[in-house]
């Protein structure tokens, strides 16, 4: 008779941090416990919803000599001898699978790993002692302090140029996709999973089997997106009313931003380009 293995969840603030490609991210082992779920389930879930879940952004897939570099590298980090395969999970693949799951006990446990897990608060706790820094250290940490204050003087100058072009292009009313129809290189058709993983709608249809039924998420609400009201009148059928999500001006300005910061799903054969075609501006009345 086969038993059923019982993983021990640990708090968020008291588990063994794993790093990969700078970034802190957690494995199935551990998001299973934390959530109540097995790891059969993680795995599941994932490939269920595959078009969710955008390798580099939401997960790392590791295999042969990068997991034994990683089991060795690790320090009270379990990995089991035998895997031959490892997939670490970022703060936005956790999200994800608490959003798939939706217990109470997934979001309680993934707000705890936000806080006090992938946050890396540890790391402010300790002081530099400038006095145990070398003087060619202490230089380099001067001149990189400098080149990100110029870096982000540029990028503000950049984004400042980009919010006034806008003018052309916002135009009241216009949705997530069409809105970035008109931005060079954008993958309108997973747009909204986008947006949706992070956090600006929800889907309001329970059948995977269906359409989605987006709405705005408290989140986004009044800040990034409104939701218009349209009446539909199905021929031999009661009316009833569709809302759709639709950017506000400031969700407009959002949006082109992360466009620029390559944070929107692109095609495969976009050509590098940010650029986007001119549309009426409507200004929203105040």
């Amino acid at each position: 008779m086969n038993t059923k293995t019982e993983l021990t969840q640990v708090d968020a603030k008291d588990l063994q941090a794993i790093e990969y490609r700078g970034q802190r991210v957690a494995t199935t082992e551990q998001l299973a416990a934390g959530y109540g779920a097995t790891e059969q389930m993680i795995t599941n879930n994932f490939n269920r919803n595959k078009s969710r879940f955008v390798e580099g952004r939401h997960y790392f897939k590791l295999s042969g000599e990068e997991v034994e570099i990683l089991r060795n590298s690790s320090r009270g980090v379990q990995i089991s001898p035998k895997a031959r395969s490892l997939t670490l999970w970022t703060e936005r693949g956790a999200a994800n699978h608490a959003k798939i799951l939706e217990t109470d006990q997934s979001w309680d446990y993934f707000n705890d790993l936000s806080e006090f897990y992938f946050t890396k608060r540890d790391v402010l706790t300790a002081p530099m002692d400038p006095a145990a820094i070398g003087r060619k250290q202490l230089a380099l940490m001067v001149l990189e302090a400098e080149e990100k204050l110029e870096a982000l003087g540029l990028q503000n100058q950049h984004l400042s140029t980009a919010v006034e072009s806008l003018e052309k292009h916002f135009a009241k009313g216009m949705t997530i996709p069409s809105f970035c129809k008109c931005l060079n290189g954008v993958n309108t058709s997973k747009v909204m999973w986008w947006a949706f993983s992070r956090d600006w709608i929800f889907n309001e249809q329970r059948d995977p089997e269906k359409d989605p039924r987006w709405r705005v998420a408290s989140y986004a609400r009044d800040k990034y997106l409104t939701e218009e009201e349209t009446e539909i009148k199905p021929h031999g059928k009661e009316p009833f009313r569709k809302k759709t999500p639709v950017l506000l001006e400031k969700g407009c300005h959002r949006l082109y931003a992360l466009y620029l910061k390559s944070e929107l799903p692109m095609k495969t054969t976009w050509n590098g380009e940010f650029s986007h075609d001119k549309a009426v501006y409507t200004p929203e009345a105040k």
